[in-house]
């Protein structure tokens, strides 16, 4: 497959959730807040895999879970007023995290809350779009395929007129968002001990 092929964005469908999902669990395997959270060194990667294709599965239906050709890269969004979870996911997925993670899961449930705690700044009681996850699979890192879906989809979020929203798990990566119009809005400790996350905000250009 072509390099062109492969930066081709498009809107995935139920047929491309597991490549979806695989390109998200191989991404964030190493991530510095994932791969803690979900302490995959010990537990290896089915957990996160799981609880990675339950949010992109739940998210389908708003129409903004992005992929490229061969599953270099996808992205999950979260459009205004939406929820990642549906009040009646929340309980199957809990479910399924105790029963992946046992004695573990209460620290992915706490970081989890983090997360949530984190909407609750004053800039976000305004509609935004929130990029969920953003990945690259690591077999095509290197080439701009995240980075080129990303611009493909800001550029139809920046056609709305609406904001953008992210947390960054990898420091690695601020700068390459900054480039593309983010700044940071403000930052949240992880519980235990864990890393620090940086809260991005981008207004439409």
């Amino acid at each position: 497959m072509s390099q062109e092929q492969h930066q081709r964005a498009r809107v995935a469908a139920q047929d491309d959730l597991d490549g979806v999902a695989e390109t998200l669990a191989g991404a964030f395997n190493q991530d510095p807040v994932w791969g803690w959270a979900f302490r995959v060194s010990e537990r290896g990667p089915e957990p996160l895999r799981a609880a990675w294709e339950f949010l992109a599965d739940s998210a389908l239906d708003y129409g903004w879970v992005w992929c490229t050709e061969g599953y270099a890269a996808a992205a999950v969004w979260i459009p205004p007023g939406k929820r990642e979870l549906k009040p009646e996911e929340e309980d199957r997925f809990e479910s399924m995290v105790r029963q992946l993670m046992g004695e573990d899961a209460s620290r992915l449930f706490a970081t989890w809350e983090c997360f949530e705690r984190s909407h609750d700044i004053e800039l976000l009681q305004q509609p935004y779009y929130y990029l969920s996850l953003l990945a690259t699979h690591p077999d095509h890192a290197g080439h701009g395929f995240g980075m080129g879906l990303l611009a493909d989809n800001l550029k139809r979020i920046d056609a709305e007129g609406i904001p953008v929203y992210l947390e960054s798990t990898n420091r690695a990566n601020d700068k390459r968002y900054e480039r593309v119009g983010f700044r940071p809005c403000g930052e949240f400790e992880l519980p235990e001990d864990g890393p620090n996350v940086l809260q991005m905000w981008r207004d439409p250009a």
